[in-house]
């Protein structure tokens, strides 16, 4: 099952179930039911797997407006594709492909050695990437901050949790992240990894019984400057060390997890400094059996 959040100018966001190309509502108005973070917390409440309420409230009548039409950049005055989901909140976890722990020791300044230390411990790299206000959909922008030369796509499968532990569905990720910052000293994390638009979500969500194996994934990533590509790289899923469980094991540890918190399973695609993105690059991340998100880098500030 796929759903997705449409926005419309006059009703707001609402979420919606995508069956090919027609897109139906998924409301319920008496309980205040009208985002997808609404459905998550009342399957919640009532006990119910996601799709057994999606299918429960569904309506039968599809929008005017076909996923196609929708699936454009943000415009207030029209309807569109939103993100997924808002996400009450966002962690990420690093180094959890050999690949990234590689690059982030031969680039740090100090330190070197943590990130593959980090990759063969027992206790994975986590940490907090932001709430809703950080995040865009697909179509939307992504942010370069003004005090980072570097920064660079982190290309990931992100999954969905609720308050119990339990896989939800998967989305396409972009840890967008500051390197120059986090490579000039690990302990500037947190500014390399939370700003505007450090987190794109999309294009929709597969509800968890639609994926029976997550690591047979493929992840690809194209980088667009102009009418050329700047960078492309490709992954699996399964090249990942740590499996999905532990990972979210490791974030309930002396931690309460809100219902519709997105947890990002760390990247295998290692973006070059030579194509640090600028200004109105077009990044493209696809996992096919999810879609294609696609985003604008922005300069924030």
């Amino acid at each position: 099952m796929k759903l997705v959040q449409v926005y419309d100018p006059k009703r707001g966001i609402q979420a919606a179930k995508l069956e090919n190309d027609k897109v139906f509502p998924v409301v319920y108005e008496q309980k205040g039911v009208r985002s997808l973070l609404d459905l998550v917390q009342y399957a919640a409440a009532v006990k119910m797997e996601l799709p057994e309420v999606v299918d429960e409230l569904v309506s039968k009548e599809p929008l005017a407006l076909s996923w196609e039409s929708l699936n454009t950049a943000p415009e207030p005055g029209r309807p569109y594709l939103a993100i997924p989901i808002h996400p009450p909140e966002v962690w990420a976890c690093g180094v959890t492909y050999k690949k990234s722990a590689e690059f982030r020791d031969e680039d740090t300044q100090t330190s070197k050695g943590i990130y593959d230390y980090v990759y063969f411990a027992k206790r994975p790299e986590l940490f907090f990437k932001g709430r809703a206000g950080h995040c865009t959909g697909t179509n939307d922008f992504i942010g370069l901050r003004s005090d980072s030369k570097f920064t660079a796509v982190e290309p990931e499968l992100a999954v969905l949790i609720d308050s119990t532990k339990k896989v939800l569905g998967y989305m396409v990720a972009n840890d967008v992240s500051a390197w120059d910052i986090e490579r000039e000293n690990p302990l500037y994390l947190p500014q390399s990894k939370i700003f505007r638009g450090c987190c794109a979500l999309g294009p929709v969500l597969v509800t968890a019984d639609a994926v029976p194996d997550p690591y047979k994934l493929k992840v690809s990533c194209t980088i667009r400057r102009g009418t050329g590509i700047l960078f492309a790289g490709e992954t699996t899923v399964r090249m990942m060390k740590r499996r999905i469980e532990e990972l979210i094991d490791f974030l309930f540890l002396a931690n309460t997890v809100p219902d519709g918190t997105v947890l990002l399973t760390g990247t295998g695609i290692i973006q070059t400094e030579e194509a640090a993105l600028q200004e109105n690059d077009v990044v493209e991340i696809t996992i096919p059996e999810i879609g294609t998100l696609r985003n604008v880098a922005r300069r924030i500030g």
